[in-house]
């Protein structure tokens, strides 16, 4: 164990430092022996990396999010080559060359814990077995030793004998529940923050094997937890569960205020907005300006929460703009519609014509007849509803116009059909 605890003192070493420092201010205010002194500092270590590691973990988001991106494609290569393995390799990699994404920044804020945990486990171990480690020298050894979380000492595991845990002034009893209890909260928080990822923030209009990979992890972390967890001492515990808890409000927070497209966590977050932005007529927070720019410059290709959102928008007489701003429709010449086209805010409706009656057809069809059997030119003044000075009779008739058959046809009366009438009955023979 010495050989390698010497291996990981790069680490182990400013590890060390950091819980001496946080213990000094927290010992002042709960006494330097105490448990409430060494968990707060081992929580304040936890979260003191967490924050560091942020930058690392929005990488690791934009990498998950453009690997089920991707997933589609990988799906098609895979189905092209799937007899010549190096060819499929080949392809991937060009894939993800050509995209700019890494398979691996998915686990780079777990790879970048892992040295912190090795280390916070060297010492905690140092502490059980009584070796001092970094800069933990005797009287701070001694003062560890002396401390209980809820009657568990810090060094204890939950596989430790009776005789070791004796030697530790705590019982048996005591440090199996103890470690029992923050086991199961521990594989809980995980199997939480990873049904949380599967259920609310996945694409549910692809399917495809990086979906299926997840929801088996969501199922084998907690069990590795649970496995491993015997095997941690109460400090280390007490670091893995608030790492753990940490992790699950970070991505409540990022699923809530930036969801995956397509997923339900969009939906509802879309839902909100809209009503946030119709109730302002603005977009008041940049981070809403830089959903809704995406969103606009998405165009037809706009999955359906999307295309409701725009529709919401223009229900409530406003707009989006491509630079993510929301106005009012009547104010501008253009409005986005649903589908990324464009449309004119100031153009008039279309005006239905009024449906006539049967009788101003009728007689609206005996004006048009008469002047076409006339020959005449229609007069562009308006027509007077007075009566003729010159009598009706005055009026030399036209001639008839005959036939073909030798028959002459009259002027189609109102709401008569001109030229010959098809007989009511067929003639018998």
């Amino acid at each position: 164990m010495d050989t390698i605890a010497s291996l990981f003192s790069f680490i182990t070493t400013p590890v060390s430092w950091v819980i001496v420092q946080f213990h000094t201010v927290y010992g002042k205010i709960f006494g330097p022996d105490t448990g409430w002194a060494w968990g707060l500092s081992i929580v304040s270590l936890v979260i003191l990396i967490r924050i560091c590691l942020i930058p690392l973990f929005v990488k690791q988001i934009k990498s998950t999010r453009a690997m089920q991106t991707l997933q589609p494609e990988m799906k098609k290569i895979q189905e092209r080559y799937k007899n010549d393995k190096q060819r499929q390799s080949e392809e991937m990699m060009k894939l993800y060359k050509e995209t700019g994404t890494n398979p691996l920044s998915s686990c780079l804020p777990i790879l970048a814990q892992s040295p912190f945990f090795f280390a916070l486990y060297h010492v905690l171990n140092g502490i059980a077995t009584g070796s001092t480690i970094g800069v933990i020298n005797d009287s701070l050894l001694a003062s560890a030793r002396k401390a209980h979380i809820v009657g568990a000492p810090l060094a204890a595991k939950f596989t430790d004998g009776s005789s070791k845990v004796e030697a530790l002034g705590a019982s048996l009893t005591d440090v199996r529940v103890v470690t029992a209890v923050m086991i199961v909260l521990m594989s809980a928080s995980q199997f939480y923050t990873q049904r949380q990822l599967m259920t609310k923030n996945v694409d549910t209009t692809v399917k495809t094997p990086f979906m299926q990979q997840q929801k088996m992890l969501m199922y084998v972390f907690p069990v590795m937890f649970a496995v491993f967890g015997i095997n941690f001492p109460v400090g280390v515990l007490v670091y893995w569960l608030t790492t753990n808890v940490w992790t699950m409000g970070q991505q409540m927070y990022v699923i809530r205020n930036n969801p995956t497209p397509g997923s339900k966590a969009q939906a509802a977050y879309l839902e909100r907005l809209t009503k946030h932005v119709t109730s302002h007529g603005k977009a008041r927070k940049r981070s809403e300006r830089t959903i809704i720019k995406a969103i606009v410059a998405k165009g037809r290709d706009r999955n359906e929460f999307e295309r409701k959102f725009i529709n919401g928008l223009n229900k409530a007489g406003l707009a989006a703009q491509a630079d993510g701003s929301v106005v009012q429709s009547e104010s501008q010449a253009a409005v986005q519609t649903e589908d990324g086209t464009s449309t004119s805010a100031a153009a008039p409706k279309r005006q239905q014509p009024k449906r006539q009656s049967k009788s101003q057809r009728q007689s609206g069809s005996a004006v048009a007849s008469g002047g076409k059997a006339s020959g005449d030119a229609p007069s562009s003044e308006p027509t007077s509803l007075s009566k003729s000075d010159e009598p009706e009779d005055a009026k030399p008739a036209e001639p008839a116009k005959k036939q073909p058959g030798g028959g002459t046809r009259s002027k189609a009366q109102s709401g008569q059909r001109k030229g010959p009438q098809r007989p009511k009955s067929p003639s018998k023979k």
